[in-house]
């Protein structure tokens, strides 16, 4: 069975851990659960304050929305594979072909707009199938598959488009699922909360959710427990792949023209809200709405600091920093709890310890 590349651990309190504690030990307890979302509204707040003819804007929530949306959708389709312990670098690299694909695919062979966004998503699945079946059966490391597949997939895009832009005239059926607005909002930022609603269902209240979670804390013991491993674990890749796709092909209606130089910028920002998102909601186990509240503080942060005049570099910068900052605070919250739960097994057990097997998500 491959190593898992991530580990994932719940982290939150327990009702049985909050009941009897005082007001200030419980806030001090929950702060860690929530702290990511207050400072999240407090930026919002500061940068209302000191930017008050631009920030606090329509023009600037479409701005935020549109920008983040395809980031915000990377980031949930890396989410999946990491909640069973692996990572899919391939969503960046992916992205960069489905975008071409899907414009080509129209531009030069003729290919009615619905077919193309259909044959890039089964395209999306079919390369998240390989992953699964490189880390799982092929048993490579999920790093050094999907880096391999990834940058495979780099050099298709690259070899497709000889290099150059491809552009044409695309249908208004396919630009407006990008471009259409809602209520005055971009259409995408829909789609990101239909999709996270989805996929919060299925991992907090679905079978396939307590099982993904099982195998991402310990896949030996989920395997001992009846869950078939591979099976979901090759599962979670194929619907990262299909995630990919998908904001491949929302890339490329908002850009209305395809290029190899576009999309590598989105893998590190979409890994940062993932990591991010696991030190808030539920603290040191990736979860959808802490992954949303993680791409939200960038955003938020990035638009602040360029409308004070940051420069370029602003940007990736920020993004680099806070990903290291992510995962150090949950690696030391990990850490920290892992090592509390231990003492107490070991003084309500005698001093032994028994393996823990995760029910839907949560360490029992």
């Amino acid at each position: 069975m491959a190593v898992n590349s991530v580990k994932t651990t719940a982290l939150e309190p327990t009702r049985a851990e909050l009941r009897g504690l005082p007001l200030g030990a419980r806030i001090v307890r929950l702060l860690p659960v929530y702290g990511l979302v207050i400072l999240t509204v407090l930026l919002a707040v500061i940068f209302s304050i000191l930017l008050p003819q631009t920030f606090p804007t329509v023009l600037n929530a479409r701005s935020i929305i549109s920008d983040k949306s395809i980031i915000a959708t990377l980031s949930l389709a890396a989410l999946i594979p990491m909640v069973t312990g692996k990572i899919d670098l391939t969503i960046g690299y992916g992205i960069v072909l489905w975008h071409m694909l899907v414009i080509s695919l129209q531009e030069w062979f003729g290919v009615p707009w619905p077919i193309a966004v259909l044959v890039v998503l089964l395209l999306g699945a079919g390369v998240g199938f390989l992953n699964g079946l490189l880390v799982e059966v092929a048993q490579i490391d999920s790093f050094i598959a999907t880096l391999g597949t990834g940058t495979v997939l780099y050099a298709i895009a690259m070899w497709h488009s000889q290099g150059h832009q491809i552009i044409g005239t695309l249908p208004d059926g396919f630009l407006a699922i990008s471009g259409a607005r809602v209520f005055g909002l971009p259409i995408t930022g829909y789609y990101v909360l239909v999709l996270s609603v989805v996929l919060w269902f299925i991992l907090e209240y679905l079978p396939i959710g307590r099982y993904l979670y099982a195998i991402g804390a310990n896949p030996k013991s989920a395997a001992l427990n009846g869950i078939p491993v591979r099976r979901y674990t090759m599962l979670a890749f194929v619907a990262s792949g299909t995630l990919t796709a998908v904001a491949g092909v929302l890339l490329a209606s908002k850009l209305r023209v395809g290029q190899a130089s576009v999309g590598l910028e989105f893998l590190l920002p979409a890994l940062v809200g993932v990591f991010l998102g696991s030190t808030t909601i539920k603290p040191g186990r990736f979860n959808v709405w802490g992954t949303i509240i993680g791409v939200i503080i960038l955003a938020i942060g990035i638009s602040g600091i360029q409308q004070f005049g940051g420069q370029f570099w602003v940007e990736p910068f920020f993004n680099g920093t806070t990903l290291v900052v992510a995962i150090g605070i949950a690696a030391y919250t990990q850490r920290r709890r892992v090592g509390t739960q231990h003492i107490k097994q070991a003084s309500t057990s005698g001093g032994t310890t028994s393996p823990q097997i995760p029910q839907g998500g949560k360490t029992v």
